[in-house]
């Protein structure tokens, strides 16, 4: 099994939850712009699209004013919530840490905002665990349009080859297929082990401390 130089993540659901802060805020845009609000599954189901999709998704409503109403109203409320609701994985620390011994490069691939997650690595105290972060505002295309993940690894100056992704939902596995990157998925979002097997994966685990299973991995 190959070795990679360098380990890419998507960051909810993969690195992180943040369920309680994407709720809250999700029902605050809408209940502001007089829609009614969703029940926490609903939205669960929601995370890692973009916030314009997320609006739509659940409102059916693709008006672009309202999309945009929608994401300066969650940002409102987000900024506010969202660092005191969010939580590391118990396995992130560890994994992360592991990675940077060896030398491998690592950073996030996330629609969320780039500066929101500084402020959760800043919390953690893990910004010299991450060595590259590619926020939602960072390129023109939301996963799973490929252009995050690879400008996350030109700015490394890495190649596709030596690149693995790890995510928790089938966005994340598309952006992995349409890089042309490996991919293993973790089954800590919504998404079930059946419908990553739709697509390429290396590995399909449970909990992100099982990287850690597959040392042929890990140079």
């Amino acid at each position: 099994m190959k070795a990679y130089s360098v380990y890419l993540f998507d960051f909810d659901y993969t690195l992180g939850d943040a369920t309680n802060g994407i709720v809250a805020s999700v029902n605050f845009a809408l209940s502001h712009m007089n829609f009614h609000t969703f029940p926490t599954e609903d939205i669960r189901r929601t995370i890692g699209m973009s916030l314009p999709e997320t609006f739509t998704h659940l409102t059916k409503d693709d008006d672009i004013e309202k999309q945009q109403q929608f994401v300066k109203l969650f940002k409102e409320k987000a900024d506010e919530i969202m660092i005191d609701n969010t939580e590391l994985f118990p396995g992130t620390i560890k994994v992360l840490s592991y990675l940077k011994s060896k030398g491998i490069k690592t950073g996030i691939v996330t629609t969320k905002y780039h500066y929101r997650i500084n402020q959760i690595l800043n919390k953690f105290d893990i910004n010299n665990l991450i060595d590259i972060t590619i926020g939602g505002e960072d390129v023109k295309n939301a996963k799973p349009d490929p252009e995050a993940l690879l400008t996350a690894i030109e700015k490394l100056n890495a190649h596709t080859d030596n690149v693995l992704y790890i995510g928790d939902s089938i966005i994340d596995a598309k952006t992995a297929q349409g890089a042309n990157v490996d991919f293993i998925a973790v089954t800590t979002g919504t998404t079930q082990k059946d419908e990553f097997l739709q697509f390429p994966c290396i590995a399909v685990v449970s909990s992100l401390s099982q990287l850690l299973d597959y040392s042929t991995f890990i140079t």
